[in-house]
């Protein structure tokens, strides 16, 4: 088991909310005061450093005219953290490589990377979220396909180390392709990749690579795992290691459970805060049929995740896991039981208004008094056993979700 530590470095310095109409893509940038954003950058980088401090690894990422995350180019903070930190594991997650108008050049970036830190880098790639189809001038239809592709052109940029090739595919291309540097670790670094459903989880599976799911919570989470779970075993003929799967939730631990509720009501931000008209966050193309027509009738998470809901009912869904040190350890292992088992705890611990102090606090007392027990319960099962016991739950699934509340948050 291992634990990301994990803030999209948010701008959070708004006007009132009904005096934008979105607060992606086309919110204006007179709202950023750059003395402001100098502090921010700086302080994000001391937080990631200060989960190295605590034992925690790292993961960033980046998005695009946004104030819900200030990175447009997260190679560049990554490229400061190689250097600052000397021991964890550096996770980019990711790289939105099917908006990338050349991936040689995300290839060239991430060796970059991977030999300064030598041999830290988790290299995440991504489709991108809908609203940046447009800031990066790039039709929403078929990311996927354009995804896969990039991936097979920086993977053979990777592997070829006799001299320069040729790429000729549908969407990229690419002449006399011969990197430099080539990366620390061999063949390649480590891949991820993000899963939204059951039908994006085989080519991940098939090359096995860390699937990564995001705020899927208890409705969708067996839907993905189980997916990926199925596809490995029958295309490798052996059941997925923990390691090979990895949850994104918001997490916060507090000294007593009030304090915990202080701070996760901040951390919510992250979700309450995405005020995104319809047209940004359903481009034609994008979401399947099913999901765009929900985006139509007013639901604001296209993943289906609800962003007005309360702390209680994102709790409920194992969207967020706070309280103190003994809540959020039975918390996340609830779920963890319940989705089969996962090697990498994806931890989103700094949103919004979230101070410092608070972060640390809620920091230290999740790597000193939950990861520990975290690990302890990744070590006493096997993933075949660990999934097993999963099915063996299915009869939760027919549960209405306010039943999850008692049952998984307390």
């Amino acid at each position: 088991m291992r634990t990301y530590w994990f803030t999209e470095d948010a701008y959070p310095d708004l006007p009132p909310e009904e005096e934008y109409e979105s607060i992606r893509v086309n919110l204006p940038n007179s709202n950023f005061d750059p003395e402001r954003g100098h502090e921010l950058y700086n302080w994000y980088l001391d937080m990631w450093c200060m989960a190295e401090s605590y034992g925690l690894d790292i993961m960033n990422n980046e998005h695009h005219q946004t104030a819900t995350c200030m990175v447009p180019a997260a190679p560049l903070m990554l490229s400061i953290l190689a250097r600052e930190t000397s021991k964890a594991r550096l996770l980019i997650l990711g790289n939105p490589i099917s908006n990338r108008r050349n991936p040689i050049r995300v290839a060239e970036e991430m060796a970059l990377i991977d030999v300064i830190s030598k041999g830290r880098l988790e290299c995440g790639f991504v489709r991108g979220v809908p609203y940046e189809a447009a800031p990066a001038n790039r039709t929403a239809l078929r990311g996927s396909q354009r995804l896969w592709e990039a991936h097979d052109m920086i993977m053979k940029a990777w592997t070829t180390h006799d001299g320069p090739f040729n790429y000729e595919g549908r969407w990229f291309h690419g002449r006399q392709i011969n990197i430099w540097p080539r990366p620390y670790q061999q063949p390649a670094p480590p891949v991820w990749i993000t899963m939204g459903g059951r039908s994006s989880t085989t080519p991940v599976a098939k090359n096995k690579y860390v699937g990564a799911v995001f705020l899927a919570g208890y409705p969708r989470i067996r839907e993905i795992f189980d997916g990926y779970r199925e596809d490995y075993l029958e295309m490798h003929g052996e059941h997925a290691p923990f390691d090979r799967l990895a949850y994104l939730g918001l997490v916060y631990v507090g000294e007593t459970e009030e304090k915990a509720r202080e701070g996760a009501e901040k951390l919510l931000w992250y979700m309450s805060a995405n005020k995104v008209p319809g047209y940004w966050s359903n481009p034609p193309g994008y979401h399947p049929p099913q999901i765009a027509a929900q985006i139509m009738k007013g639901a604001r998470g296209g993943s289906g995740v609800p962003l007005t809901a309360t702390l209680d009912d994102q709790m409920a869904r194992g969207n967020v896991f706070a309280g103190t040190p003994d809540q959020v350890y039975e918390q996340i292992k609830n779920f963890w039981e319940y989705s089969g088992g996962f090697g990498n705890m994806l931890m989103m611990g700094q949103a919004g208004f979230v101070t410092h102090e608070e972060t640390e606090t809620s920091m230290k007392l999740y790597s000193e008094e939950v990861f520990p027990r975290l690990k302890e319960l990744e070590a006493s099962t096997t993933p075949a056993e660990a999934w097993e016991k999963s099915k063996a739950m299915k009869q939760r699934d027919n549960v209405p979700l306010d039943g999850f509340a008692l049952e998984f948050v307390r």
